[in-house]
């Protein structure tokens, strides 16, 4: 297989003879999609990890052990990843999978990885709610389910006034699941609203069709399931066409690359995120900019690498309170002991052993003159069903 492996080793003076569970070192690994179509959401990730890593290693590490944390390209294909989970697991020895990417992906490599060597997958970027109902061993989450990010920004969307939304989501099956929850809470806020929904080629590129039809649906709301490119080819012939309506969209549309592929159509686009702002004054997103600009120079400190950042921190907080070996079975453990975990960036994390999602908060973010902002607090979105 043509996938090109990175090793990411937080501390150049590690000692690389460490074993993983070892004294001296947690070695911990990820699969990542550092090149292919995804590559723009695997890259910024595994650099705010990187720096976070970095930046807690050259201050003793955690209880005295370094951070080893290896990093392999599966290109977002969950082939490849059952292929470096082998590695990672078997050949690597590594203590646990965190901060990865992928739902699919992870899927393919859970059978191996949790159910045969019973090694915990933590943080994972992604997921469904199946993930975590009922909760599996060894695997726990910090991403508010894309569902609930749906029912966030339709109760945004309600809260702000609107009797008539429109969902514009992708065709395929995952996009479909997530617009579908739109209505549903719509609803439950306000029973007189009325929530369409228009399927969208994936990753098509003319939208000049779709803006017609969005015109012609003579909505007041529009809410955008979609990925980043997609968000910003239709926010761009929205602008083309003189189609001014208040857009909410869901985490993935709340990246850089919406704005910078959309610029200026992309001013007052509102979503909602899993962490604060990279802009925002807080001194845990201060201190984000601060290692970023340090240990890894050059990399865009943005949400994405807000995500790597806080899946990170949360792994340090929890592994710091174990004590003795850092062993799988003693991280797993620890995770669902962790009742109150606060990375400061993105909410508090809340785990049990009945609950092995963290949180379902989400934070309000809007494009304000070209950057996102920051709206509010994180909170709670209204329940589904």
């Amino acid at each position: 297989m043509a996938a090109v492996s990175l090793t990411a080793n937080a501390c150049a003076d590690q000692d690389s003879s460490g074993s993983a569970g070892s004294a001296t070192e947690i070695h911990i690994g990820a699969w990542l999609p550092l090149t292919g179509a995804t590559a723009s959401y695997g890259v910024p990730e595994k650099a705010g990890a990187d720096a976070y890593f970095k930046m807690i290693n050259e201050s003793g590490g955690i209880n005295g052990r370094k951070v080893k944390w290896t990093v392999k390209d599966n290109a977002a294909d969950p082939q490849q990843t059952v292929q470096i989970a082998r590695e990672l697991v078997g050949q690597d020895k590594v203590v646990a999978i965190v901060n990865a990417n992928g739902t699919s992906q992870a899927e393919a490599a859970f059978p191996f990885v949790l159910t045969q060597s019973k090694v915990p997958v933590l943080n994972e970027v992604g997921g469904s709610e199946s993930w975590y109902d009922p909760p599996r061993a060894g695997l726990f989450g910090t991403q508010t389910l894309y569902e609930d990010q749906a029912a966030a920004v339709a109760a945004w969307a309600v809260q702000d006034g609107a009797k008539k939304i429109l969902v514009v989501h992708s065709d395929p099956a995952a996009f479909v699941n997530v617009a579908e929850q739109v209505g549903p809470v719509a609803k439950k806020v306000d029973p007189s609203v009325e929530v369409d929904r228009l399927p969208v080629k994936y990753q098509t590129t003319d939208y000049t069709p779709v803006i017609s039809k969005v015109k012609a649906a003579k909505t007041q709301a529009v809410i955008l399931i979609l990925t980043s490119p997609e968000a910003a080819a239709f926010l761009k012939e929205a602008k083309l066409q003189g189609l001014d309506l208040p857009t909410y969209a869901y985490a993935p549309v709340a990246a850089e690359s919406t704005v910078s592929l959309a610029k200026d159509a992309a001013e007052g686009l509102k979503a909602v995120q899993l962490v604060k702002a990279p802009s925002d004054p807080d001194p845990a997103v201060a201190e984000f900019r601060t290692a970023m600009a340090k240990y890894e120079p050059g990399q865009d400190a943005g949400f994405l690498a807000l995500w790597g950042w806080s899946n990170a921190k949360v792994f340090a907080q929890i592994a710091k309170t174990i004590k003795g070996d850092v062993t799988s079975q003693a991280i797993s453990a620890a995770y669902a002991k962790a009742s109150s975990v606060d990375p400061g960036v993105s909410p508090v994390m809340k785990f049990s052993a009945s609950d092995h999602l963290g949180t379902r908060s989400v934070q309000r973010v809007e494009v304000k003159n070209g950057v996102w902002t920051s709206v509010g607090d994180f909170y709670t979105p209204p329940a589904r069903g």
